[in-house]
């Protein structure tokens, strides 16, 4: 029989914005924000930006490419 303490049924997280740019900056001297497009898409092929009062679209194409349009 099983304990049903020790059952751990959690699900794995995807990595947060804040803990991959910590990774990814941990080696870096300079001040530049680094993201994986992968955190940033989170599973998605499109994420929508908003800047200045406007919306832009970043898109992932079947070929691994990013495009950003208006």
């Amino acid at each position: 029989m099983i304990e049903s303490s020790k059952i751990n049924n959690t699900k794995s997280q995807p990595p947060t914005v804040a803990s991959a740019t910590a990774d990814l900056n941990k080696n870096s001297d300079d001040l530049t924000e680094k993201v994986t497009s992968e955190v940033l898409f989170c599973g998605k092929r499109m994420l929508v930006i908003k800047h200045a009062g406007e919306e832009y679209q970043l898109r992932l194409t079947n070929q691994n490419k990013l495009i950003l349009t208006k």
